[in-house]
């Protein structure tokens, strides 16, 4: 299988690199020191199989592997870490085996094979609930992915079958819905459209015309946003309590 080794420590990446070497039959095609650079090697590179480090700086194990999962062709998933506690968690987001560091040798021999078979059609692990709020958003843009902090986003516009997300770094899309995102994050972001969502923390002030119409105007951006007669008064009712 073609492999790829994410784990913010490089003497576990090199017992890893080891370990596989030892076992013959596989290609390391690279190596992540961190959730988001796994994601982004994972989309450029096509590895069957991820193992993935779950404690991880920028973007943890968990959560990069719901982001694998939106690719074309997932990988499968073999989450490692020193704590056994985060087992369960590891299987609720679908990972084909979970190994607890320091890995032995015939444990990642029988994850690999347990990985083979889940690629050549084995039952694929049962379903998991709803995934904690996630920190980053995935766009896909010619064939590669891209990650964007939560934090960074200004406001989210639905334009045809995809949203538009407009943030500090420009504008991407992405394949979620707003409605699904208003869920995940409703917390954080405040429904001033039918086709669009405005991060809180991003509101300056708010304007009311005579015409019944509302105007936002943003902290981190030159737009300003119409706010519909029919949300107007929930946008007002949300910015007293922030």
């Amino acid at each position: 299988m073609k492999l790829l080794i994410a784990d913010d420590e490089p003497l576990a990446r090199r017992r890893l690199r080891d370990l596989i070497g030892d076992l013959g039959g596989h290609q390391i095609l690279g190596e992540a020191a961190d959730g988001r650079e796994a994601c982004e090697l994972a989309s450029r590179l096509g590895p069957d199989a991820v193992i993935l480090d779950i404690s991880m700086p920028v973007l943890d194990g968990l959560e990069a592997a719901q982001h694998l999962a939106r690719l074309p062709h997932p990988s499968a998933v073999i989450f490692c870490t020193a704590y056994d506690e985060h087992a369960l968690a590891a299987f609720e987001a679908q990972a084909v085996d979970y190994l607890v560091k320091p890995i032995r040798r015939e444990r990642l021999a029988d994850a690999l094979a347990r990985a083979e078979r889940y690629l050549q059609g084995a039952p694929a692990p049962p379903s998991s609930p709803p995934p904690a709020q996630r920190s980053h958003l995935s766009a896909r843009m010619r064939g590669s992915l891209r990650l964007i902090p939560v934090h960074d986003i200004r406001y989210l516009q639905a334009e045809d079958k995809y949203v538009v997300v407009y943030h500090a770094q420009g504008e991407d899309l992405v394949e979620d819905t707003l409605k699904a995102l208003e869920a995940e994050f409703g917390d954080r972001f405040i429904r001033v459209h039918r086709n669009c969502l405005v991060a809180a923390h991003e509101i300056r002030e708010l304007q009311h015309h005579s015409d019944g119409r509302g105007l936002l105007y943003l902290r981190h951006y030159p737009t300003c946003i119409e706010v519909s007669r029919r949300n107007l008064r929930a946008v007002r009712e949300r910015l007293t309590s922030l």
